[in-house]
């Protein structure tokens, strides 16, 4: 089997996979921040994540993977400003920060499930960790850290190459994609950033602990190291996140564990990143209202596996937009691909043609290079003359690695009832019975009057449909 490469963000280039614990894969990955639904395109980071998980094991190592839950610290973007976004959830709900964090914790992993992602190793919540970062941030406060007034900052010309990873250090601190990270009077450099957040006085936070530095909260970037660290040890092997951790957060965090172990070792082994999900209605920001999440794909009728498979056609490193008509071709897609193994007889061999192993890994093996794996995978399974032992060793080694779970996924199972339906799929396969009866007396009047009847329901009816799907929601 040839070597596995990823593509390094730290070095920008591609590198063999070589683990730091022979025979074993541990993984990183920064997780959701629980004030909110997960929106598409924070999903797409966990297909990717889970996809390299995925090859991990095709590849045969004892993986170790970490999603963590950002339940504090937070605040309202990557540049380390504004209001902390969990306690900002809470007072406009009127709730305990613990009860927000519970329901949207629950609703990613509820997002999680739908999109077939695998669980992980551990789920590690943030707060559950912050006697933890307290003894960190200690570790490293006298030789990397300065108190202000409002909190425990970290210098960072205190570590050699800050900001290596985003490669866009400036003076002034702005990033390359024209963010700038907070201004805090007294900080000795634009790109310090906090490491224990002070409770302002006169306040009282719903989350806030006793520290050295006084009351209050660990900055946002300190939880990964300390994650990281507890859970895989440093080093470790791989480091995930969206192409947006790029620029600060994950620089921050390289910064901590230099200062942590000393030297100029960033953490992890390699640091990857997924790039944007574009959507051009501007439906992506949860600032928006509603909002594209998962469950908006079910209430408009589409299998999530669909979403899953449209950013399996893309390479995690290249933009992918969204659209309604891009989500509906990707769902045709799979519905072939349901037909396919539908109609495969009986399996009789489970020998695997050295040919089928060779294409495989000529794709996954170069950076999770999933368009071609899906073009073969789909020839493979489709092509009418194609042997049917050949056809489930394909299928047995290539769909653990998409995660599609066409092994048990049905056409009933991808008839999604729309939210705004107002016909149900009883009522549908009656009148499509009764139409069958109409056409085969000749009697086209009635079958078309069923047909405008259906169509005003939303339902197109899909005469010589060439999937044999019969109808499907139109909503």
């Amino acid at each position: 089997m040839s070597e596995l490469k990823l593509f390094n963000s730290l070095t920008r280039q591609l590198e063999p996979f070589v683990p730091v614990h022979s025979g074993e894969a541990r993984v990183y990955t920064c997780g959701p921040t629980v004030y909110n639904y997960p929106h598409i395109g924070n999903m797409r980071a966990y297909v990717f994540a889970d996809t390299l998980g995925r090859v991990l094991s095709y590849k045969g190592y004892k993986l170790t993977h970490v999603i963590n839950i950002t339940d504090v610290g937070h605040l309202t973007d990557d540049a380390d400003a504004g209001e902390d976004k969990m306690e900002k959830m809470a007072a406009e709900k009127a709730q305990s920060i613990w009860d927000i964090a519970k329901h949207y914790t629950e609703a990613y992993w509820a997002d999680i499930k739908a999109l077939n992602i695998r669980q992980p190793a551990h789920w590690s919540i943030a707060t559950k960790y912050v006697p933890a970062m307290i003894d960190f941030a200690k570790s490293i406060a006298d030789a990397h850290c300065y108190e202000l007034e409002s909190g425990l900052y970290f210098d960072t010309s205190t570590v050699a190459n800050y900001g290596a990873l985003a490669r866009a250090k400036t003076e002034d601190g702005a990033n390359a994609q024209g963010g700038r990270i907070e201004e805090v009077e007294g900080k000795r450099h634009a790109a310090d950033f906090a490491i224990w957040r002070k409770t302002p006085a006169g306040e009282k936070r719903q989350m806030e602990w006793d520290s050295p530095w006084g009351k209050g909260a660990p900055g946002w970037h300190l939880e990964c190291s300390v994650m990281s660290e507890a859970l895989l040890g440093l080093p470790f092997d791989i480091h995930t996140g969206g192409i947006d951790h790029r620029e600060i957060h994950h620089p921050n965090e390289i910064a901590q564990n230099q200062a942590r172990c000393g030297g100029d070792h960033s953490g992890a082994n390699i640091w990857m990143h997924n790039n944007f999900l574009i959507e051009r209605s501007g439906k992506m920001s949860k600032s928006s209202g509603e909002f594209l999440r998962v469950q908006l794909l079910f209430d408009n009728g589409f299998h999530p596996l669909a979403y899953r498979l449209m950013c399996l056609q893309a390479h995690y490193r290249s933009e992918l937009e969204f659209s309604w008509e891009g989500l509906q071709a990707a769902f045709v897609r799979l519905k072939r691909m349901v037909m396919a193994v539908e109609k495969l007889p009986e399996r009789n061999s489970n020998e695997v043609p050295e040919e089928v192993l060779m294409w495989i890994d000529q794709a996954i093996l170069q950076d999770l290079n999933t368009p071609p794996l899906l073009a073969s995978f789909e020839l493979a399974i489709q092509t009418k003359h194609a042997p049917s032992e050949e056809k489930w060793a394909v299928l047995d080694r290539v769909d653990p690695i998409l995660g599609l779970n066409l092994l048990r996924l049905t056409r009933t199972d991808l008839r999604i009832r729309p939210k705004a339906a107002i016909i149900t799929e009883a009522e549908i396969e009656t009148a499509l019975a009764a139409r069958k009866e109409a056409r085969a007396a000749k009697d086209f009047a009635k079958s078309d009057t069923i047909r405008d009847d259906l169509i005003a329901k939303g339902v197109e009816v899909m005469d010589g449909d060439p999937l044999g799907w019969d109808w499907r929601l139109d909503i």
